[in-house]
């Protein structure tokens, strides 16, 4: 059972980010990978020039991987910004041109899973409009998703490494998570669940898993401390997706941890072969 039982995907915008974005997708099938995650791949463009994503699609299709994931436009992530969804202007007009950019580059390569990231809290500006405007965006967003067969993923983060950045518990993400499905009534919206960011912000990772499971369409892992691969913080993830797996969870989990000094080829020595 544990990580003998799982399906992992490799995140490209974390892992092998020392090669060039068009290298990572052959890179990753080198070690063994059959899949793989992306954050919006251009940080400073929603819609990108036509020849950026079509290159992409080439490079994952050529390396023999599924693109199982994407994050919707984000704003700088890496970077200060935790997603657009939320932002009132400028932002929140950028995370609107991206919504069919993104879906039709999910669906080209048969991907499944769009996370949409909430965004921080803005200064003067009322949480209570960020809210009515995140659900507003998340609405539409969900309502692309479901066009091309696909689940909308709303992530919880951590308070310690996004301090402005409101859901920051496995409930507040489900509850933004129910409210969207009540909005579209097409239950295409799901919790992701990161057993990294959730442990840094103290949660009972079991008790989450128990509760939170059948709301669940993806889960990403880091160990903690220290974000790195399994084995080199003290998180239990072997049982943890073991407990995940015998609640019905068998989506794909995303390694989404930080490779250390060594290159990112060298950082998959826990993995059962």
């Amino acid at each position: 059972m544990g990580f003998a039982d799982q399906r992992f995907n490799v995140n490209l915008s974390i892992l092998f980010t020392e090669l060039p974005l068009l290298e990572r997708p052959a890179a990753a099938a080198a070690a063994g990978f059959t899949a793989v995650e992306l954050w919006w791949p251009w940080a400073d463009s929603p819609v990108p020039e036509r020849s950026e994503p079509d290159a992409l699609k080439h490079a994952i299709e050529d390396a023999g991987v599924r693109l199982t994931g994407l994050n919707f436009y984000a704003g700088q992530l890496p970077g200060p910004d935790r997603g657009a969804v939320s932002i009132p202007g400028e932002e929140s007009e950028r995370f609107r041109a991206n919504i069919d950019v993104a879906a039709d580059f999910a669906a080209s390569l048969g991907c499944t899973a769009l996370n949409a990231l909430y965004g921080n809290r803005v200064e003067d500006v009322d949480p209570a409009e960020q809210d009515a405007l995140a659900l507003e965006n998340l609405t539409l967003a969900a309502r692309a998703a479901d066009r091309i067969g696909a689940v909308l993923l709303i992530e919880a983060l951590n308070r310690p490494e996004s301090p402005l950045y409101p859901l920051v518990s496995a409930p507040a993400a489900v509850a933004v998570v129910d409210k969207v499905n009540e909005a579209t009534g097409l239950g295409n919206a799901r919790f992701l669940m990161d057993l990294y960011h959730l442990s840094m912000n103290g949660e009972d990772l079991p008790s989450v898993i128990e509760r939170f499971a059948p709301k669940t369409g993806h889960v990403q892992i880091a160990d903690n401390p220290g974000r790195g691969a399994p084995g080199t913080g003290s998180l239990p993830l072997d049982d943890l997706l073991d407990q995940l797996n015998k609640a019905g969870y068998d989506g794909w989990v995303g390694l989404e941890y930080k490779p250390g000094e060594r290159p990112s080829a060298e950082a998959f020595d826990w993995l059962p072969r």
